[in-house]
């Protein structure tokens, strides 16, 4: 029975596989989304009741959940170059004038695009995914293998004619759709615009929860292959191995890759992609030209900061100059205000621009801005409008500069600035009405309590009858009330009171990040329901008792206080807690807080228990799941064939080993 249990995940995890390279590499689905998920949850069942036959690079992994505490630092086994960058076509011809003069035979070139994402190196061994390492400074970099994995183009395992051992290279980039989405979700927030796809790129890969990293939709091409003897002689033809292999690379068709034997193929291939990169799905900032032949490559050699058979040609970014007629102010569900220049509608990259964000006052003070100043503005990342500069050869005479409001305008109320923060608040969060409603959208949206049926213009209805003030108010709507509002039909009424009283079951975790408390998003909500286990020991808590929690620094730990200090919060939190909000953790049956606050490694081979089971248990009565062993461990879990390493270090520091059996003991069991 095993063996066919075995047999089968192995069959439905090679099947997924393929669906997903079909899918997102070829796409050219052969499944629907449905039948997929269908797959999808049969192995996920089947890895749960037998979790010994699961294995670390499984289908089931993409959807992240891992806690990364530290990304270690790696050297990588070949230097990761930067490349010399040019902003002017005849330096790329001296270049290749340059590079003739080097070789004795006729050279040929590849011209790639130059992804504006964050280069990566991805190690494989045995057809199997073992390490991701980011470029750091060449030498050295971050190891972000777990949230590499989440990346759904990166096969995490290779088909047979792929070598035993190698390294490939890439870039991973935020596609343009996926990175407006989650700008849209955060302007909803209330919460300040990421400002670019590559520097949020790079911020996702350095998160900690790669569940959340998982949800981004990050993306890749990968082309550049590393490693011993694997019989290949040039650049164009790793690439094509590459893809043979099962890796999403550049798309020859498209001409995102090709081979060229001259100067004037060189512009041709960048005059092209000059015009055509504001058609393409991701970003790309100009274009990469290498000397194909790798024997070449080794005898041009390098110079002490890049290769010489290799350039990059850097786009200008596109700008343009219009009138700036009018600063407006949003104001966000945390009170933020975010000042926002209103333009004369100019085209830029394609889209007619009419608004650009100017962040803060520090920003308007900065650009000196006038009111009818004719300004200069980019596509910061090539998405977001940005004013990055003024023409004061045409400021208007008598203008006026631009003076940042002192009160709210939606209430009136005197800004404040709090220390160390850029932006300025309406500290005003009980009666400002866009913080009200940011607050309830927040409260009923689907990562919170998951209140169906109460849209943006339900909540603004509710609010302006006097109805909802405030989010504990929606606990006591009743269905006469909600039936009565324009454009509500008895049955969405219904819907809406039954999906009040379905949110009194959402756990204590997610009622606390539904609570809207600045800084507290889903993941620290998690840890400090998982560490104070109750709201009334949370509120209780001091401040070095808020910053001894994982993830917890000062600037969320003054938020916590301040939050739970306010009268008005207070009397909210009373309200929901009488109509049996669940405020606390709800152990399962066979857990407990036995092993609260202390930290296990789990090392080799067990008897008894799988490893994954180990890992459960721990987390069941309380304790905490590390890799790495460090004096903040208190257990060392030693099973059969445990790595020497580990062993002399946890003695050498003086920690507890225990074995399987011991463990058991300690839990009870």
């Amino acid at each position: 029975m095993s063996e066919q249990v075995k047999n089968k995940i192995l069959a439905l995890s090679s099947e997924l596989n393929e669906h997903n390279y079909n899918y997102y590499v070829k796409s050219a689905p052969t499944i629907s989304d449905y039948d997929f998920d269908i797959l999808l949850k049969e192995l996920e069942q089947l890895e749960k009741e037998h979790p010994e036959f699961a294995f670390d690079n499984s289908p089931t992994k993409r959807v992240g959940g891992d806690i990364t505490k530290k990304f270690n630092s790696v050297k990588h086994q070949y230097p990761m170059l930067s490349l010399s960058n040019s902003y002017s076509e005849e330096e790329i011809k001296e270049w290749a004038e340059r590079i003739h003069k080097l070789a004795e035979n006729e050279i040929s070139y590849v011209c790639e695009l130059k992804y504006d994402g964050v280069a990566i190196g991805i190690r494989y061994k045995d057809g199997q995914i073992v390490q991701a390492v980011t470029r750091g400074d060449g030498t050295k970099g971050e190891e972000v293998t777990t949230n590499v994995k989440t990346i759904r183009t990166i096969p995490l395992q290779i088909g047979k004619n792929a070598p035993d051992e190698f390294e490939i290279r890439g870039e991973i980039f935020f596609p343009l759709d996926n990175f407006a989405k989650l700008n849209e979700q955060r302007a909803s927030e209330g919460e300040e615009l990421y400002a670019n796809p590559r520097n949020t790129a790079s911020g996702t890969l350095k998160l900690q929860n790669s569940k959340v990293v998982a949800e981004r939709g990050l993306d890749c091409y990968l082309y550049g292959v590393y490693g011993e003897n694997l019989g290949l002689t040039s650049h164009s033809e790793a690439v094509n191995a590459a893809g043979s292999w099962g890796f999403k690379i550049p798309d020859e068709s498209k001409k995102m890759i090709t081979k060229v034997n001259t100067i004037d193929e060189i512009m041709e291939f960048i005059h092209y992609w000059d015009a055509e990169r504001k058609n393409l799905p991701f970003e790309i900032d100009g274009v990469v030209i290498k000397v194909d032949n790798y024997r070449q490559q080794d005898e041009m050699g390098f110079t002490a900061k890049s290769p010489r058979w290799a350039i990059a040609y850097k786009f200008k970014a596109e700008q343009v100059s219009t009138t700036l007629n009018e600063v407006t102010y949003q104001v966000g569900r945390t009170g933020a205000i975010t000042p926002v220049a209103n333009l004369a509608p100019v085209l830029l990259a394609g889209t007619t621009v009419k608004r650009a964000s100017l962040h803060n006052k520090d920003q308007i003070e900065k650009l000196d801005l006038h009111l009818g100043d004719e300004v200069y503005v980019e596509k910061g990342g090539e998405i977001i409008p940005k004013i990055v500069g003024v023409d004061l050869s045409e400021r208007p005479k008598n203008s006026e500069p631009i003076q940042f409001l002192e009160n709210c305008p939606e209430c009136s109320t005197a800004l404040i600035r709090r220390e160390g923060e850029a932006q300025h608040f309406c500290p005003n969060e009980s009666t400002c009405p866009p913080q009200i409603k940011g607050r309830i959208e927040h409260f009923i949206s689907r990562k919170a309590m998951d209140i169906d049926g109460l849209g943006p213009e339900t909540i603004d209805l509710l609010n302006k009858q006097g109805l909802v003030n405030n989010y504990s108010d929606l606990y006591h709507l009743t269905f006469n009330q909600i039936v009565e509002l324009e454009r509500m039909a008895d049955k969405s009424a219904n819907n809406c009171i039954q999906s009040i009283e379905v949110s009194l079951e959402v756990p204590f975790e997610r009622v606390l990040f539904a609570l809207g408390i600045r800084h507290v998003g889903e993941t620290v909500a998690k840890n400090l329901a998982k560490h104070f286990k109750t709201l009334d020991k949370l509120m209780a808590a001091s401040f070095d008792e808020l910053v001894a929690v994982d993830d917890i620094g000062d600037k969320i730990a003054i938020s916590l206080q301040a939050f739970f200090l306010d009268e008005k919060n207070q009397e909210i939190i009373e309200r929901l807690r009488a109509c049996g909000l669940n405020f606390e953790i709800v152990l399962e049956e066979d857990a407990s807080d036995k092993l609260n606050g202390q930290t296990f490694v789990i090392s080799g081979v067990f008897e008894k228990v799988s490893r994954n089971e180990l890992k459960s248990l721990i987390e069941k009565n309380g304790g905490k799941n590390t890799s790495s062993i460090s004096a903040k461990t208190s257990y060392l879990v030693a099973g059969d064939k445990m790595g020497p390493a580990k062993l002399e270090k946890a003695e050498k520091l003086g920690l507890t080993i225990i074995n399987e059996d011991e463990f058991l003991q300690l839990i009870g069991m």
